[in-house]
């Protein structure tokens, strides 16, 4: 672990989680949701560590853990050439605090994950759908939603206009089995080499 990193988390203890390194050289943070404004707040302003730009947040959907949400703020520091990962972990019906008060291109990213994950960020000042219909039901990229969704839209020629239907599946529900039809223990013949 670096020398920054280790000061790092000398200096906030009670706000970060975990710490972990990946092998391609990447540093992660886990912070309590609690912290996460003041511990960005910190990363930005701190003479150490100058995180100026957040790059992205995005969400991730673990169904199976108690904390089903990741959302994942990954930021550059332009003055040291350097980019951190700072996750936090949610429930499902627990609100992430907002942190377009400390960099102003999180409300669009955050509006993105609301309108995709369904993460809930409180006191952000417009959080609505971005890249959904208005009228759409449900957050896409959560595991949980079907694949073919819950309606159709197409265009109709007789009445010269988009219209939303129901989905009607054509075929019954199937079970697909995917192990592969090849022999494990397979063998070429002899003649074969």
């Amino acid at each position: 672990m670096t020398t920054f990193l280790q000061a790092l988390i000398k200096t906030a203890p009670k706000w970060i989680q975990l710490h972990v390194f990946r092998r391609n050289g990447e540093h992660v943070l886990y912070v309590y949701p609690e912290f996460l404004v003041e511990f960005l707040y910190y990363c930005r302003d701190h003479m150490n560590t100058q995180f100026k730009m957040c790059i992205d947040i995005c969400g991730v959907d673990y169904p199976a853990r108690p904390q089903r949400f990741s959302v994942v703020y990954n930021l550059c520091s332009i003055h040291y050439n350097s980019r951190i990962r700072i996750k936090i972990c949610t429930e499902e019906m627990r609100a992430v605090p907002s942190v377009t008060q400390v960099y102003s291109a999180a409300g669009w990213f955050e509006r993105e994950v609301w309108d995709l994950m369904g993460v809930f960020f409180t006191n952000h000042p417009d959080l609505r759908r971005i890249l959904t219909d208005y009228g759409f039901t449900g957050h896409p990229l959560r595991k949980d939603f079907p694949l073919s969704g819950y309606s159709e839209v197409r265009y109709d020629d007789s009445e010269k206009r988009v219209i939303t239907e129901p989905l009607e599946l054509s075929q019954e529900f199937r079970y697909f089995n995917f192990a592969s039809p090849f022999s494990i223990n397979f063998r070429p013949n002899r003649g074969d080499r």
